[in-house]
């Protein structure tokens, strides 16, 4: 006889099923697992000794067999515990093996019989339901499971409690989903002092969705003003926040099986390699780029990150996905991030200060700014200078206008991209969601400046050497402001102020 017991194996934030055989046998005493385990999985073994003798169970003594179809794909993790002890308990006559067939299962077992959170449950529960299966996992990831629609979840605290529960003896409830709650201590608007200039761009690239830098002098505010921008943009829209907690899950990163509401800020230090930047690693896990998906990257003091980093940025940020290739998988995660860049003007940072003057210029800015490559620069749809906070703005007042204001014209806008992209929306897949993201033909139609816009438009462009990329970013940043305006089409205004936000500085 052999025992069948459903599971998963991830492949970025897709599900593939794993039939996982049991058999008990004649012969030499022996307990072995193949079918491509990595250490992990070859250690469940002991887990699952001891898990049984904490139950007062002891292994038959036979050959114990577990193969893992199909063979040739590659087994990682610790969920592939609770199947073999199902598998095994299903061989042993403890559990209806029919039963059992309609789960798939997932969960690490403790020494005690406990069974202990694991990655990649959301995807996993919407795969069951895909296949018209139940769902078994760890009480702790019970939450997480429930999200998915019309499924039965066994959310058990411990392998007997799951016992108990097929013999009759107990009833396990129907996990409840729970959502994260809002992001408390977000940084607010009213708090920056002067950099109306900024504040603006600022505005302009949470509406848009758009790549933004900014460059200035140490102590200008950048760091402040990026950490203001979660408190501008609109919550996770339920699409989103499935797309985003299924990467989190997969990295095993929802806390307590919570559903993700908030756009995630990711801030990546300078020494961040390019494996935990873009994703990759032995088991080619998600990077901070996909864990930034539908949010914003920050990365400050940007020409301080290595080059080889930068550039690996360059295709993600056109496509909105990621494929990180290994010798025996390619994974491809989402990634379409917004990035936020800070930057100073040169190594000292104090370029343009006559009372501080750098005395190296121009050649220590032209050589700091060179670490950044011309296509990095060409990528980002809006810059803008931060210069020097006065001791005249610092005594000010705080402002009349906060970030609640400005998230209301931000959440209008967006609001409005995306019914429009939806309705002009004519290929096929999902509809762009914000002006960011709409191209070719599509950008065209919805941001199709008026005549005078237009010329405008083409004169600079000649002026200032545009690329194609470069002018169409121009469209996209002048088509979210006419948003913020409320205006149906795209005038010269529009354009004048979008094409303010291409210069970097005078020394590039």
């Amino acid at each position: 006889m052999v025992a069948r017991v459903n599971t998963v194996a991830f492949q970025g934030i897709e599900v593939l099923d794993i039939d996982v055989q049991v058999q008990l046998s004649g012969g030499a005493v022996a307990f072995n697992v193949v079918g491509l385990p990595d250490k992990a999985v070859g250690e469940s073994r002991e887990r699952v000794r001891s898990a049984f003798q904490a139950l007062g169970l002891s292994l038959p003594a036979k050959r114990i067999t577990v193969n893992m179809a199909p063979a040739d794909v590659q087994k990682e993790g610790s969920h592939y515990d609770l199947p073999i002890a199902l598998g095994l308990l299903v061989a042993m006559g403890i559990l209806p093996g029919e039963e059992i067939a309609g789960y798939t299962a997932l969960g690490e077992l403790a020494l005690d019989g406990s069974l202990t959170a694991v990655a990649g449950v959301l995807p996993a529960a919407i795969g069951a339901v895909s296949h018209k299966r139940g769902l078994i996992c760890p009480a702790a990831c019970g939450s997480e499971a429930a999200w998915a629609a019309d499924l039965e979840v066994l959310a058990p605290p411990t392998l007997l409690a799951l016992i108990n529960h097929f013999k009759g003896t107990q009833v396990l409830a129907q996990p409840k989903p729970h959502m994260e709650e809002v992001a408390p201590g977000m940084r607010d608007l009213r708090d920056v002092k002067g950099q109306e200039t900024a504040k603006r761009a600022l505005e302009v690239a949470a509406a848009g969705n758009h790549n933004l830098l900014m460059v200035g002098p140490p102590g200008s505010g950048k760091s402040m003003l990026a950490s203001c921008l979660p408190g501008i943009l609109p919550p996770l829209d339920p699409t989103e926040a499935l797309e985003v907690s299924m990467i989190h899950s997969v990295a095993g990163l929802l806390q307590g099986g919570r559903l993700l509401r908030n756009r995630q800020f990711r801030e990546p230090h300078q020494g961040t390699s390019l494996p935990a930047l873009v994703g990759g690693s032995s088991k080619a896990k998600p990077g901070e780029i996909s864990l930034a998906h539908n949010g914003v990257l920050f990365l400050d003091e940007l020409p301080e990150f290595p080059r080889q980093v930068l550039e690996a940025l360059r295709q993600p940020l056109e496509t909105g996905r990621v494929t990180v290739a290994r010798a025996n998988v390619h994974v491809t995660y989402p990634a379409r991030f917004q990035l936020v860049a800070a930057m100073n003007p040169c190594r000292c940072g104090f370029l343009d200060d006559p009372s501080r003057a750098c005395a190296q210029a121009p050649k220590c800015a032209v050589q700091y700014q060179s670490k950044i490559s011309g296509p990095m620069f060409d990528r980002i749809d809006c810059h803008v200078d931060v210069p020097p906070v006065s001791a005249a703005d610092l005594s000010l007042p705080p402002p009349a206008e906060g970030s609640a204001e400005v998230a209301a014209r931000v959440a209008a806008a967006r609001a409005t991209q995306s019914v429009r992209l939806k309705e002009a929306h004519t290929g096929h897949g999902q509809a762009p969601r914000t002006n960011a993201e709409a191209d070719g033909d599509l950008l065209e139609r919805i941001a199709a400046p008026d005549q005078p816009g237009r010329k405008l438009l083409t004169e600079a462009a000649e002026r200032m050497r545009l690329s194609a990329r470069g002018y169409h970013r121009v469209l996209r940043v002048a088509r979210t402001l006419a948003d913020l305006e409320d205006s149906t089409g795209v005038r010269r205004h529009h354009v004048a102020e979008a094409l303010s936000y291409r210069r970097v500085s005078p020394s590039r």
